[in-house]
């Protein structure tokens, strides 16, 4: 059974008019970069419970998560109308194995998420334990418009720690976007162009390859990658590709 504390919202932070995230304070344990917590709210006289990814780093201060409201959703339109001073209920114990410690020895390090799954990947890249151990970390991005393309400010100050190992490369499928690409992640990968731009190949001997987001790209993504020879990362049987379905 989950213990239940309660965090306080310091700061709902509004990307667009659905996609938000929240800055909490709450006395959680100690957590890696790349697990989840959970959120609960008594609505209708029952708990209801959503997972979220923590997008910061274990050494900062404050807890924050990255979601989407959703019209008719039943805990996320009230998330969203949280203020500074009011209260969420947060799991104390962090949960999910999508953590670096999990993913074997490479020299390449891509990061594929899509929408708000891109959380769990600011966390590990502010953590810092990737940057010792991969030459190239390729943060891949895709969402629909250009303003759901969050976090900029974070990954710029990366980019400029980190000029000669992280690549950037977002995808825009619903409008033209200066330095994106368009089209479905999936089309990049079948004909090469994503590597023919990154400048890097796909291989089972160089890569190692985390997949966060719809359950649907993760899938089509990971079939894509066994044709390349990347085989899908376990516990008893290591390989290049570790997964995690964001709902």
């Amino acid at each position: 059974m989950a213990t239940w504390i309660k965090a306080e919202v310091v700061e709902n932070q509004h990307w667009t008019k659905d996609l938000f995230s929240l800055v909490l304070s709450a006395p959680v344990e100690p957590f890696k970069a790349g697990q989840f917590t959970k959120l609960g709210m008594e609505i209708d006289g029952k708990l209801i419970q959503r997972a979220y990814s923590f997008v910061n780093p274990p050494q900062s201060k404050y807890l924050e998560v990255y979601a989407t409201r959703v019209a008719d959703g039943i805990m996320s339109p009230r998330l969203h109308a949280l203020e500074p001073g009011d209260s969420v209920m947060i799991t104390q114990d962090p949960a999910g194995y999508f953590t670096l410690d999990e993913v074997p020895q490479g020299q390449h390090l891509w990061m594929f998420a899509t929408g708000t799954a891109i959380g769990p990947y600011i966390s590990l890249m502010e953590q810092g334990d990737l940057w010792s151990r991969f030459r190239k970390v390729i943060l891949v991005h895709a969402v629909r418009f250009a303003a759901d393309l969050t976090y900029q400010a974070r990954i710029n100050a990366l980019q400029e720690q980190y000029p000669d190992q992280l690549v950037v490369q977002p995808f825009v499928s619903r409008e033209p976007t200066a330095g994106a690409l368009s089209g479905r992640v999936t089309h990049a990968l079948e004909d090469g162009l994503l590597e023919r731009v990154v400048g890097l190949p796909l291989t089972p001997e160089h890569s190692q390859v985390m997949l966060c987001g719809n359950p649907a790209m993760v899938k089509e993504v990971k079939t894509l990658l066994e044709g390349k020879g990347l085989s899908k990362n376990l516990r008893r049987k290591p390989g290049n590709v570790t997964t995690e379905h964001y709902w």
